[in-house]
């Protein structure tokens, strides 16, 4: 049976290509965008199996006034794909004010007020799955993505809360946790922080160095059939990490976090008083 997937920011790199997987196989997709112009090709291909909807998902009302609209056109949401979400790149002293809160807004609120637009619905149907978007840096950190690691970190303690929250209720949570792809993330989607500050230039020119090898950069197209059967999935995961990347370098991550806990057992243990 077809399903009714809405996904936030479609218009480019894992939004567009999954609305368009989804599209392929026969389910209808409410697809949101700053300008739905971004959809016209898959408009033009796919008729009134696509619903294009403009969005700023930082607008709390716009968002509740699209998941209505969205409800009324296709009749209800089995699967949401909280996608919306673009890179800060700079160090965290060199962060102003406004972009750490534009990168929270979009990244960590703009998350929440969609999933707690959906919500309702799928507590009405005693259904629905809702896919978060996170990043492998919402396990771990990597420099000069200070902000962008916290929005990730927020969106991990969110959605793991709000699984606890509905699975009596028949929906279901999974975190997405890529490393990086080849999609303009790191390009035309990016922003930059500026007043550089000279005393960061070996970091700031360490982790430019990071990303040259090509290796690095996961392949977008090997996240569509992944992402198909996991929209799917009768049982999902909660966490997935995508990429090689992703998985070595968690996986070394929390080893190390083990350890250290183990190592420091006895302290912990008598900070408790009794």
């Amino acid at each position: 049976m077809s399903k009714t997937i809405f996904i936030t920011g479609a218009s480019r790199g894992f939004g567009k290509l999954w609305a368009e997987a989804f599209l392929k196989r026969g389910d209808k997709v409410a697809a949101t965008a700053r300008n739905t112009a971004d959809l016209a090709d898959l408009v033009a291909t796919y008729g009134n199996n696509i619903l294009p909807v403009k969005l700023d998902v930082t607008k709390r009302e716009s968002v509740n006034e699209a998941v209505a609209d969205i409800v009324k056109h296709f009749g209800g949401i089995d699967v949401l794909i909280n996608n919306a979400g673009y890179g800060l790149f700079g160090t965290v002293e060199e962060t102003t004010e406004e972009q750490a809160r534009a990168q929270m807004e979009t990244n960590f609120f703009g998350l929440l007020w969609v999933t707690q637009a959906v919500l309702p619905v799928m507590r009405a149907q005693k259904s629905g799955h809702i896919i978060q978007v996170s990043s492998f840096l919402g396990l771990t950190t990597l420099p000069m993505l200070g902000l962008y690691n916290a929005s990730k970190f927020a969106v991990e303690g969110l959605s793991e809360t709000i699984a606890t929250e509905v699975a009596h209720l028949g929906i279901k949570v999974t975190l997405i946790e890529p490393n990086g792809y080849a999609t303009d993330w790191a390009g035309a989607s990016a922003n930059q922080t500026d007043n550089a500050i000279a005393d960061y230039n070996p970091v700031r020119e360490a982790f430019a160095t990071s990303g040259e090898n090509p290796d690095t950069w996961g392949k977008p197209e090997a996240t569509v059939s992944i992402v198909l059967d996991l929209a799917d999935n009768a049982n999902p995961p909660q966490r997935l990490l995508f990429g090689r990347i992703a998985y070595n370098v968690v996986k070394k991550v929390y080893t190390e976090r083990l350890n250290n806990i183990e190592a420091w057992k006895e302290v912990s243990i008598a900070a408790h008083g009794h």
